[in-house]
């Protein structure tokens, strides 16, 4: 049975030009902080990388990337980094109902340390609310953080119009990049970024790093003090290997995401035409702005973690029923609570990502599993 893996926002594997890439740097080379030849070849590897990922978000320079272990850390140094840091001009925060809890819960944790923290509702599509917003912000707001794009419904917000709400009443906006890079265009001085969040891992690069991209005048504190690398702001010896392995997946994702996006856009609207034909389906979601490889769900009377076990082991296909983050909990999605749905509709999700292993001859295959899974969990529900 072939495999048909449909869960690239979960993980996505290497891209064989990127492990032949980075193989030289499988077997380690010198510390990227030793002044000696070994030591600098070391360097310079990080600093192309640096360039690479800069050019793939059109940041000013290299010098603005700074490298961690994943995004869940970029986003607690971008958010706790940089409202602890300019604390003394406001300690209120303002993030979304629907982003990731790698950036909910450090909002949160600085809420149990002194700061007021606002989270804005989104409508039925996931669409941040713009009113409730610019409500929201005032001139003592340090840190707002929206997502660029969400992970579990594919929706994409209005960054350049957030952003230009956030510099007109507060201070610094941080984006969660993550399911967004690679996939459609992200500029962060056309958008108005000041702190942008990047996964390697969602970018076909190795696990084992992430990045986020400081605008030039930010001041942060560091969240893991130490030796002083990555500008004093992330301390730890780098990782050679993911760092170089993301660098290069970058560069392929600058090279390739046109065209690439455009082959995905097309399966997926195919997949979410004839998925929608199975009753009492529904897309979730905005219907248009939204990520080109995305294709989103619910069905009634059913449940997400069955359609997901069904699908792999019947028809050898993965798909995801929400964030792999929180799996492993039975706690219905916040993402689909927030768009407004009841507790037993937010049950019945599945998410279809595709990557670049997926063509528009797998989609009879994928529809046909996804039918017949439905009709069989539902003559067996006791929904």
């Amino acid at each position: 049975m072939e495999k048909i893996y449909l869960d690239h926002a979960s993980a996505m594997p290497i891209d064989p030009r990127v492990l032949e890439f980075t193989s030289k740097y499988l077997k380690g080379l010198g510390n990227p902080s030793s002044l000696h030849s070994v030591g600098l070849e070391a360097k310079r590897a990080i600093e192309g990388a640096k360039g690479k990922v800069a050019d793939l978000i059109n940041a000013e320079s290299e010098r603005t990337i700074i490298f961690t272990s994943c995004a869940t850390e970029s986003n607690n140094l971008g958010i706790k980094g940089t409202a602890l840091r300019n604390a003394g001009k406001g300690k209120k925060v303002v993030t979304s109902a629907i982003e990731h809890m790698s950036v909910l819960n450090p909002m949160k944790e600085l809420q149990k340390n002194g700061f007021e923290l606002t989270i804005v509702p989104v409508d039925s599509n996931g669409m941040v609310d713009l009113e409730e917003l610019e409500s929201a912000l005032t001139k003592n707001t340090t840190v707002t953080s929206i997502m660029y794009a969400n992970n579990e419904i594919g929706t994409v917000e209005p960054i350049k119009e957030i952003g230009e709400l956030v510099h007109e009443k507060g201070l610094y906006l941080h984006v969660d990049g993550t399911a967004a890079a690679g996939h459609i265009p992200i500029d962060v001085q056309k958008d108005g970024i000041d702190l942008l969040t990047l996964s390697s891992n969602d970018l076909y690069g190795p696990q084992g790093a992430g990045a986020l991209y400081v605008k030039p005048g930010v001041v942060l504190q560091p969240v893991l003090p130490g030796g002083g690398q990555e500008r004093g702001l992330r301390s730890g010896t780098e990782n050679l290997f993911s760092i170089a392995g993301m660098g290069e997946a970058a560069r392929i994702a600058k090279n390739e995401m046109e065209k690439e996006s455009g082959r995905m856009l097309k399966i997926r609207d195919e997949l979410i035409e004839k998925i929608l034909e199975i009753e009492e389906s529904h897309l979730t979601g905005h219907p248009k702005k939204r990520l080109p490889h995305h294709a989103s769900f619910r069905f009634s009377r059913i449940e997400g973690e069955s359609i997901l076990l069904n699908m792999d082991t019947t028809y050898g296909i993965q798909v995801a029923t929400g964030s792999a983050c929180s799996s492993k909990t039975l706690e219905p999605s916040h993402v689909l609570l927030a768009i407004g749905l009841k507790h037993e509709e937010a049950h019945g999700s599945m998410v279809l990502t595709l990557g670049r292993s997926n063509t528009p001859e797998q989609v009879p295959t994928i529809v046909n599993g996804v039918k017949e899974t439905v009709q069989r969990l539902r003559e067996i529900s006791p929904l």
